[in-house]
């Protein structure tokens, strides 16, 4: 099974959460490709059978123009049959707009035709071993999604 992780990070916290999750899915068998969206084409997706999608949300949830143009590109896609997860990093100082960006790709992802494989991770600023739980949480949803 092959795993597409796009992850944008502008601290590095969201970096880290993908090099976690890379790790966990190898570990569960999963041949993975771990790319940053600023490399990357969501076309990448549609030799995946797993989509992720982990990014931050900056500020009071407006996307920055390397999310959006990814954004753009992934709701022309038809990705029917995949399946995928969305996680990354927030404010919530920033209340309602806390991992707003996140709630938009899994919007995006349906939208393609996409089943949810993982609940969203959403964790507050820096990764900690809470959220090293939650990430190993979901790729537990993730392998039983494949193999349930």
């Amino acid at each position: 099974m092959k795993a597409q992780i796009v992850f944008a990070s502008m601290t590095g916290n969201d970096e880290d959460m993908a090099e976690i999750l890379e790790e966990s899915l190898q570990d569960a068998g999963f041949d993975v490709e771990n790319i940053d969206v600023s490399f990357a084409d969501a076309s990448s997706y549609l030799d995946a059978d797993l989509c992720v999608m982990i990014t931050y949300t900056y500020g009071e949830g407006v996307m920055t123009d390397e999310l959006k143009d990814f954004y753009d590109q992934l709701i022309t896609l038809d990705l029917s049959g995949k399946k995928f997860a969305v996680m990354g990093s927030g404010d919530k100082t920033y209340k309602d707009h806390y991992c707003e960006n996140i709630d938009d790709f899994e919007k995006a992802f349906i939208k393609c035709g996409a089943i949810e494989a993982a609940k969203p991770v959403k964790i507050e600023n820096a990764v900690d071993d809470e959220d090293i739980a939650l990430i190993d949480q979901a790729t537990e949803e993730i392998v039983e999604a494949f193999n349930g």
